[in-house]
């Protein structure tokens, strides 16, 4: 059997929330069937994926994608379409679509973006829009102000009209839970409306694994001793001496050498990100050094400037970091303070594998089937004294994450969650 699979990011390396889901289902279905993948480039390493990526599949097209923002803004007001489809507009890419078509009985697309280059007629589609994006960019309007807040309003009602259009022609849409697709049921969406939720590889997350080479850095600093990757956008030490360097892992003030370590992870130029820090390290943490002197590390490539400079005597920020695993394990509690948190966190459930736990908003948990394994909390003084009860009392701490690694295990094997694609692509034949 062949399957055209669609991407708007290549699905290699899974580092980031949106790969590791595209990665992992790509996988799935190359253990089933043929699958020829037409994607885009982040990056210009993208262009040449390792073979341990290829050698799964039985094509490999990806294609670069060069319109800047402004670009893609002015196109979409002059054409009334929304932004997020003509900046992943592409003749190259709807030409290569094209050329796969007549050649596989099923099309797995993944992420609303590239749900434009789908053929009127063809074979059967799955779409997995993961999340209900124009629900996000109407949760963006509500926290700006002006022509962005018009804009914002724009992008959610024509994307939404345009998820809607989707939905009602595909064979399947899928979500990443079932919080996201009665969202869109809600919404007015019509057709077969699933979720199919994340999983984690808890053989990768283990916290009793070798790797992990734990203890302190040259610099005095506590976490996982490895490479640090700067990146061209990585700020010099000069300008933020908090700054993480390639040679060690964290750098600390000498009065948090000792502290204890409260560990963020995630893509560092995503705006729910940029907002959860942002939160945790003005209203939340000062809460916490009032008794507990916290050192905070942001672990995540491609740091906005905005995060970077909330690097101080007790919060680091890494930049890309070469394996996240061994910061988690490094973590005395691993934090998901997001406002605005669209179906299941990946950072989550890598910290809940780790065993370490969790302290998270309202949001980030929502779409988690934790059974009470991580502590969950709305306000900042209620986040701070959640984190504040975990350090006072490191047994019970500790128990907590346990607990939180066997409720993954139960619960979120990538095979058993990705078991519903076999009858929705028609595999078993």
């Amino acid at each position: 059997m062949n399957l055209l699979f669609l991407a708007h990011r290549v699905p290699f390396p899974p580092d980031r929330g949106d790969k590791i889901r595209s990665f992992h289902i790509l996988q799935y279905l190359a253990k089933r069937a043929r699958v020829h993948l037409v994607a885009f480039a982040d990056d210009a390493a993208d262009f040449d994926p390792p073979a341990v990526f290829t050698d799964m599949l039985a094509s490999c097209t990806i294609l670069p994608r060069g319109k800047s923002q402004k670009r893609a803004a002015i196109e979409a007001l002059a054409s009334g379409k929304p932004v997020s489809l003509t900046a992943f507009a592409s003749r190259a890419v709807q030409a290569a679509v094209d050329r796969a078509v007549p050649h596989v009985s099923g099309i797995y697309c993944f992420s609303g973006q590239m749900a434009q280059f789908l053929p009127a007629g063809g074979p059967p589609v799955v779409m997995d829009f993961v999340d209900v994006d124009s629900a996000k960019f109407a949760g963006f309007a509500d926290d700006v102000r002006g022509p962005m807040r018009w804009m914002m309003r724009r992008e959610a009602r024509l994307l939404g009209a345009f998820e809607r259009k989707i939905a009602a022609r595909v064979s399947a849409s899928l979500f990443v839970s079932e919080a996201e697709a009665a969202l869109f049921r809600d919404g007015g969406a019509m057709g077969r409306i699933l979720a199919v939720e994340n999983g984690i590889d808890a053989g990768k997350f283990d916290p009793a694994d070798s790797y992990l080479n734990l203890g302190r850095h040259p610099g005095g600093g506590r976490g996982p001793v490895g490479k640090v990757v700067v990146t061209a956008d990585s700020p010099s030490s000069s300008t933020f001496p908090n700054w993480a360097p390639a040679s060690a892992g964290v750098v600390v003030g000498e009065d948090d050498v000792s502290a204890p370590l409260i560990v963020f992870t995630g893509q560092m130029d995503y705006r729910p990100n940029i907002d959860a820090v942002t939160w945790f390290v003005r209203d939340i943490l000062p809460l916490i050094r009032q008794s507990h002197p916290a050192h905070f590390t942001i672990v995540g490539r491609a740091p906005t400037a905005v995060v970077q400079a909330l690097a101080s005597d007790h919060v680091t920020i890494t930049g890309a970091v070469d394996d996240v695993r061994g910061w988690l394990a490094a973590a005395d509690i691993c934090v998901a303070p997001l406002k605005l948190a669209r179906g299941i966190q990946n950072k989550v459930l890598e910290a809940m594998a780790m065993a370490r736990p969790v302290v998270a908003s309202t949001a980030a948990a929502e779409g988690i089937d934790h059974a009470g394994t991580i502590r969950v909390a709305q306000t900042a003084q209620d986040f701070a004294d959640q984190v504040k009860a975990l350090l006072e009392t490191p047994e019970a701490a500790t128990t907590l994450g346990h607990a939180a690694r066997a409720q993954v295990i139960r619960r979120y094997g990538w095979d058993a969650r990705l078991a519903p694609l076999d009858a929705l692509l028609d595999l078993d034949s």
